[in-house]
């Protein structure tokens, strides 16, 4: 079903999502969002490999956030730590478990609505759906696209070095100097990229016509749907439960 609809939807369906991320801090509403998106993995399109290596990040990094928020969150109820400026307390302790759920409701219906998006469709969506810049769009796409090369140039100088006797040296120096031949060689060819995109017309500001339509139909209306009714369901069952908590309070 998500393979069928407009990229700018998934973008919507995204942001539609994360509202009640970004205004209640609460434990209850970052569960419903993680039982939304998985209940969305299988419409997602990608196979039981592919979704393990896309959320296996997210369980390493919730955690770690998580331990900041344990040690260094703001003092509440019973304290059963302290040493220094670290403490433990109920409300760290309740903050931190709220931040490491947090971290997976964000990334999880990114990883469902984004990991099957084609860059060129995405622009084509933006253009004709959004009504953006023609400039803007087709810069954007250009870039997105220049990023794919980044991992080859990576792997091709360190081939490259390891070749000339160089890969034996320290391991910070070695990547301190691939990262600034990477940069170089970056800004080399976007400067080139950005001489022939305007050599050739894309930078004017006149009207312009695509060669694919970007349409949109009944199954964008159902993942839209889909999304108000995970947000709607996020922010219900916390009030409900009493743990709704707005963040800038």
């Amino acid at each position: 079903m998500i393979s069928r609809t407009n990229p700018v939807t998934r973008v919507l369906a995204a942001v539609i999502i994360s509202v009640p991320l970004i205004t209640t801090l609460d434990v209850i509403s970052a569960v419903v969002v993680v039982a939304g998106g998985i209940a969305l993995l299988p419409l997602a399109g990608m196979g039981v490999g592919m979704i393990a290596r896309r959320v296996a990040p997210l369980l390493v990094v919730a955690p770690l956030v998580a331990v900041s928020m344990l040690f260094y969150g703001v003092p509440h109820g019973q304290e059963y730590w302290q040493f220094g400026a670290i403490h433990m307390t109920d409300g760290s302790i309740g903050l931190a478990l709220a931040v490491a759920v947090r971290v997976i409701a964000l990334g999880l219906p990114a990883i469902v609505l984004f990991s099957t998006i084609d860059p060129t469709a995405l622009a084509d969506g933006l253009a004709q759906r959004l009504h953006a810049p023609a400039r803007f769009v087709i810069a954007a796409l250009a870039a997105v696209r220049l990023t794919t090369l980044v991992v080859n140039d990576w792997q091709n100088m360190a081939l490259s070095r390891r070749a000339r006797g160089l890969s034996d040296v320290a391991p910070v120096r070695r990547f301190v100097s691939m990262a600034f031949g990477l940069l170089v060689l970056s800004i080399r060819r976007g400067s080139k990229l950005a001489t022939a995109m305007e050599a050739r017309g894309f930078g004017t500001n006149t009207a312009r016509t695509w060669a694919r339509p970007s349409p949109v139909g009944w199954w964008d209306a159902a993942l839209i749907g889909v999304a108000l009714a995970i947000a709607v369901s996020a922010i219900v069952v916390s009030i409900l439960t009493g743990s709704f908590r707005v963040v800038w309070l």
